[in-house]
């Protein structure tokens, strides 16, 4: 597979930006900080980091009308992945908020119908607020939150019974180290050699409370995951060569693989700062303070133009 393009992927991390941005403006809220931070994460991660198939058609999600049963095909997300193949990658998307900003990457790659967030939470739709296993791009469901380690590691060993040579990846956020699930999972995919796992993480160090270290410090983050059996790699977020080349890294043996992202969760939105410390939903406290984003959109817009 070739190497993917650091050109397209800062014009795709540049499109979430405005997509969600856009959203949030126009429906009075959205996961803003998410998409600053996690801009290129995804855009890489879908720009061809994550090797998924192509396709021929950007997916159309379909209504949520039944909740599945057994003897029924399940509906899931993962369409918007493309056709399973033994060889290729799966893509497991943990945090569940970041679903507006998935869905925004999935759009700017051609994957998901450029009219999907017109049905963004609404009654009967898949395009769910915080995603489900039917959600596009979500393949299982993964909250509350750190079940998506646990779930790839499951598919990663159920892919080495099978003979399958293709990675399983999975997309976190820095809060779910706080959490004691992630870390019962990391030290099964040590016992069990899973290599193939690979995960990528959202390190922002951000969440709903406040900063992270008011809340729970996880640091040092690489040290403790080395010592839990992991092979890891720091690197600037938004620095595409940088995760590019961290991503394509082989694993060593029987270690799963981290690429620990640190990012800005303000990054191409200063006007955020001004809610600093808590910047985990953006929703406006006047028509003014909308304005003012609006304004943002435009440069924002102008200065990607």
């Amino acid at each position: 597979m070739e190497t993917p393009d650091p050109r397209l992927i800062a014009q795709v991390a540049q499109g979430i930006r405005e997509r969600v941005l856009e959203h949030s403006i126009a429906n009075n809220g959205g996961y803003m900080s998410q998409a600053c931070s996690a801009a290129e994460l995804l855009a890489t991660c879908y720009g061809g980091g994550v090797r998924l198939a192509p396709v021929d058609s950007a997916y159309v999600p379909p209504a949520f009308d039944a909740v599945p049963v057994p003897g029924e095909e399940l509906v899931t997300g993962a369409a918007a992945h493309g056709e399973r193949a033994a060889d290729l990658d799966r893509f497991i998307i943990s945090p569940a908020h970041y679903a507006l900003v998935v869905y925004a990457a999935l759009i700017e790659t051609g994957r998901l119908a450029k009219d999907a967030l017109d049905h963004f939470n609404a009654d009967g739709s898949t395009v769910e607020m915080i995603g489900a296993e039917h959600s596009p791009g979500f393949e299982t469901t993964t909250g509350s939150l750190s079940q998506a380690i646990s779930q790839a590691g499951g598919i990663a060993l159920a892919r080495r019974l099978k003979g399958e040579t293709g990675r399983t990846w999975v997309f976190m956020s820095d809060g779910e180290f706080q959490e004691g699930q992630t870390w019962e999972a990391f030290q099964a995919l040590s016992f069990h050699g899973l290599d193939t796992v690979r995960v990528i993480v959202d390190v922002n160090l951000a969440q709903c409370d406040g900063p992270m270290d008011q809340v729970m410090v996880i640091e040092p983050l690489a040290d403790r995951l080395r010592a839990f059996g992991a092979s890891v790699d720091a690197v600037d977020g938004h620095h595409i060569e940088a995760l590019i080349e961290a991503m394509h890294r082989e694993a060593e043996p029987g270690k799963p693989h981290v690429v620990l992202a640190y990012t800005d969760p303000v990054r191409g939105l200063p006007l955020l700062n001004e809610r600093r410390p808590v910047l985990h939903y953006l929703r406006f406290t006047s028509e003014d303070e909308r304005q003012r984003y609006a304004d943002a959109y435009a440069e924002l817009v102008g200065r990607d133009a």
